[in-house]
């Protein structure tokens, strides 16, 4: 796979597919050498809130700072791997994206590109209160709250740094309208209908290349099925609250089995617009 000399940050909302596409890079990366496991695949994936990276890189104690003075030194962190030497770093990250006090943002200036994974809300709220072990009222009032925050606590996610969400209207439109960086939307649902395309649409965007046999391996080795019988079969490092199973439906449209109509109400009355920008048809 031909790399580009650029930082592509993999953007999403929780639950919106990116473990799934870091999967498939992981897969692309190894090429026909042994595939790699479903943990050693996220276990050696870039991470934008990974608390070791972040203390290794600034030889600092990340718990012994506020999290507003880790998101003033993490800018440095992200332009020091975007560097225009090297290769293609793809980059997890579930921030919004977002700007600090003296203006900068907060993932760093350097020359970047972004794919955005968007998924319909009311899929993304199932999911969600499943992996994190709560009522579905609850995710629901979680994907509308504009105060979301994941990680930065010893509690939750010891080994993530704070990340800042807003609620999943606000964490679309960040990502989508900012200007600073060029971004490719893909629709979880279009990635689900024909990963092979959308893979390879995104590897064009980021200035790569693959061999269309070799992103249709990539994606038949991290099927629903296989990585579900893998997290069976040894755990996946992942997993949610109490061992809750990371990939448990994975399909589109599953919320009209679960969500009440009231439920869907909220949801649609809360995301509306962005629903509609992005073709999720209501009601």
């Amino acid at each position: 796979m031909a790399v580009g000399p650029k930082l592509v940050w993999l953007a999403s909302y929780p639950k919106s597919g990116n473990t799934w596409f870091r999967l498939i890079l992981a897969h692309l990366a190894a090429g026909r050498g042994r595939a790699p496991t479903i943990n050693e695949a996220v276990r050696h994936s870039g991470f934008a809130a990974s608390r070791h990276a972040f203390d290794a890189a600034t030889m600092l104690d990340s718990d012994l700072l506020f999290h507003d003075d880790i998101d003033r030194l993490r800018p440095r962190l992200f332009d020091d791997i975007a560097s225009p030497a090297g290769e293609t770093s793809w980059i997890k990250v579930h921030d919004a994206y977002s700007y600090l006090a003296d203006g900068r943002p907060m993932l760093g200036v350097a020359p970047r590109a972004a794919v955005y994974l968007i998924r319909d809300p009311r899929d993304v709220a199932v999911s969600f209160a499943h992996f994190t072990n709560r009522s579905i009222d609850d995710s629901i009032d979680y994907l509308g709250s504009a105060e979301n925050k994941m990680g930065g606590d010893k509690l939750g996610s010891p080994v993530q740094l704070r990340q800042k969400l807003l609620d999943w209207s606000g964490h679309v439109e960040s990502w989508t309208r900012q200007i600073s960086v060029p971004v490719l939307t893909i629709r979880y649902e279009d990635l689900s209908a024909d990963a092979v395309r959308e893979v390879a649409r995104a590897l064009r965007f980021a200035g790569q290349r693959a061999a269309r046999e070799d992103i249709e391996r990539a994606v038949a080795n991290t099927s629903f099925e296989a990585v579900q019988r893998q997290e069976s079969e040894m755990g996946f490092v992942e997993q949610g609250p109490g061992g809750a199973a990371f990939f448990r439906a994975g399909r589109s449209g599953g919320w009209r089995d679960i969500l009440s109509a009231e439920q869907c109400r909220r949801i649609e009355a809360a995301h509306a617009p962005v629903m509609d920008r992005f073709g999720y048809a209501r009601g």
